[in-house]
C-alpha cells in the first residue's frame, strides 16, 4: 500500500548508470540519508555521485512518519548512566542541530514540504516515574522540557513529557528539492565494491563507478566483512494507518507503554501507528487490524485513507553507526542504526561524514563512530541479537520453507505486509520472492 507521502508527492525520474564513470565519493542509497550526505559534500566542494536501486525516497525514506526530533523515546537518562553526561550531552547537541539544519533548508531555499514546528510529547496511560527520569536528565543536558497530564490524545494520561522546538514534514517534497542538483542514478543496483590502495570499483547491475570515497547509505549495510553490521544490528517494524474525520492534533506524541500509540497530524490527516514487532515475528499478524479497532474507538466513523509499515535498524546501544565503516577501511564510511529517528539520523549523518571526508574531523565522531563497543549500554542487545541469529540459522536447517539470500536464515511469512521476513538480519522479500530490505541483495530463487 502507498504511504500517504508517495500518494501526495512525485518525485521526477533519474536515468540509470549506463556507462562507466570516475568521481570523488560515492554515495549508495538515495533515501534521506543519502541524498543530504550527497547535498552536503557537494557543498563542499566534493564531487558526489549517488547510487539508488530503485528511485529516490523509495526505501524507508517514503514509510516514514517524518518527525524531526531530539526526542527519541525515554532515552536520555539511560545515555547519562551509560555513556555519562558530556556524551549524553553531545548526543542531543548534534540531533538540535539536526533540527536547526531542517529549518535552515527549507527557510533558505523555500521548499514547500509542510514543514510546520511543533512539540513532541511522550506520554504514559501506566506509570510516572520514567517520565519523571526523563525530564531530570533532558534539563541537565539543557533541553527544554516540561512534564504535564494535559494532551490532545483522545484519552486520559497518567503523564506526559513534553519537548518543545521539535518538527514534522513532507519528506519527498523535500527531497524532490534539495536533491534536483545532486547527480543520482536511479534503478542502479549496487552488487559489489572491490578495494584497493589506490581505489574503489563500485559495480552495479549495469556499469561500474571508479570512486576515492564511498558511503553506504542505504538503510542497512550490505557487505558482512569488514564492519560485521550483522552482528551489531537487529531490525524492527512498525505499522502506521492515515486516517481522515479525526479529533486533530497540533502535536506529535509517542507511547512509551508496552501497547502505546503514536500520533501526529500531516494536513486534513492523522497518522496513528503502532503495533511494532522485530521483524521476522509477526506470523499471527494484526497489526493493522489492532491500529483500526483503536481508530474507531477514538475517532467513531473515521475513515481510513491509507496504510503502510517501515523497517528501523536497531544499534546495540541506541546510538547510530556513522562514521568510518571499519578500521581497516579509512576510505568507506557508513550511516545506519537511526533506530525509530531517521530524519535527524539522517541530517546528523551527512553534517558529520560531510565532515570528516572534507575536514578529516568531526565534533561528533567518537560518539558516533561504529568502532566503539559501549560494554554496559550493549551487553544484553548482543547476547538477545546473538539468541536470535542463531535461532534462525538452526531453524533454517531443517525446514523446507525460503531461506534468506543474505545469510541462510529461515524466513517467516508476514501476513500483514504478503512478505518473507528474516527474524535474523531483517531482510525481507516479496510473495514472488523479489528482495524488498536489506541486507540482502539477491532474490530468492525460483524452485
Amino acid at each position: 500500500m502507498d504511504s500517504i507521502w508517495t500518494m501526495t508527492a512525485d518525485i521526477s525520474g533519474r536515468k540509470p548508470l549506463l556507462d562507466d564513470i570516475t568521481t570523488d565519493t560515492v554515495v549508495i542509497g538515495g533515501g534521506m540519508a543519502g541524498i543530504l550526505i550527497a547535498y552536503f559534500l557537494e557543498k563542499k566542494g566534493i564531487p558526489t555521485v549517488v547510487l539508488e536501486a530503485s528511485r529516490i525516497g523509495s526505501g524507508q525514506t517514503k514509510n516514514t512518519t517524518a518527525k524531526i526530533t531530539l526526542q527519541h523515546g525515554p532515552i536520555y537518562h539511560k545515555l547519562i548512566e551509560e555513556i555519562g553526561e558530556k556524551d549524553a550531552k553531545l548526543y542531543a547537541e548534534a540531533n538540535r542541530l539536526a533540527i536547526a539544519q531542517f529549518r535552515s533548508l527549507v527557510e533558505d531555499k523555500q521548499i514547500d514540504c509542510m514543514f510546520r514546528e511543533c512539540s513532541a510529547y511522550l506520554y504514559s496511560c501506566e506509570e510516572t516515574d520514567m517520565l519523571k527520569k526523563e525530564e531530570e536528565a533532558a534539563r541537565r543536558l539543557g533541553i527544554c522540557a516540561e512534564l504535564t497530564n494535559k494532551t490532545e490524545l483522545p484519552f486520559p494520561v497518567k503523564s506526559a513529557l513534553r519537548f518543545y522546538d521539535q518538527a514534522v514534514f513532507h519528506p519527498l517534497l523535500f527531497l524532490e528539492k534539495i536533491s534536483e542538483n545532486i547527480t543520482v542514478y536511479e534503478d542502479t543496483k549496487v552488487l559489489e565494491v572491490e578495494r584497493t590502495e589506490e581505489e574503489n570499483k563500485i559495480i552495479t547491475n549495469r556499469a561500474s563507478v571508479k570512486a576515492k570515497r564511498v558511503v553506504f547509505a542505504a538503510h542497512y549495510p550490505f557487505i558482512n566483512i569488514p564492519g560485521y553490521y550483522f552482528l551489531r544490528l537487529h531490525q524492527e517494524r512498525s505499522y502506521v494507518i492515515t486516517l481522515k474525520n479525526t479529533k486533530q492534533m497540533d502535536h506529535m506524541y509517542i507511547g512509551i507503554d508496552k501497547e502505546g500509540f503514536s500520533f501526529r497530524k500531516s494536513g486534513d490527516y492523522l497518522l496513528l501507528g503502532g503495533g511494532g514487532h522485530r521483524t521476522g515475528e509477526n506470523t499471527g499478524g494484526g497489526s493493522y487490524q489492532k491500529l483500526r479497532m483503536a481508530a474507531e474507538k477514538w475517532f467513531p466513523g473515521c475513515k481510513e485513507i491509507t496504510h503502510f509499515s517501515a523497517q528501523d535498524c536497531m544499534p546495540l546501544d541506541d546510538i547510530p553507526y556513522i562514521g568510518q565503516f571499519s578500521a581497516s577501511t579509512p576510505d568507506w564510511f557508513v550511516a545506519t542504526g537511526f533506530r525509530k529517528w531517521g530524519m535527524t539520523g539522517s541530517m546528523v549523518s551527512a553534517m558529520l561524514i560531510s565532515d570528516l571526508i572534507a575536514k578529516g574531523q568531526s565534533p561528533y565522531e567518537e560518539l558516533f563512530t561504529p568502532q566503539r563497543f559501549h560494554l554496559q549500554a550493549s551487553a544484553g542487545s548482543l547476547a538477545q541479537d546473538g539468541i536470535q541469529s542463531v535461532k534462525g540459522l538452526s531453524k533454517g536447517v531443517f525446514t523446507t520453507t525460503p531461506k534468506c539470500t543474505h545469510m541462510g536464515c529461515a524466513l517467516e511469512w508476514n501476513p500483514d505486509e504478503l512478505s518473507w521476513d528474516c527474524p535474523c538480519h531483517g531482510s525481507r522479500f516479496d510473495g514472488d520472492g523479489k528482495v524488498i530490505d536489506n541486507p540482502a541483495i539477491e532474490d530468492l530463487a525460483n524452485e
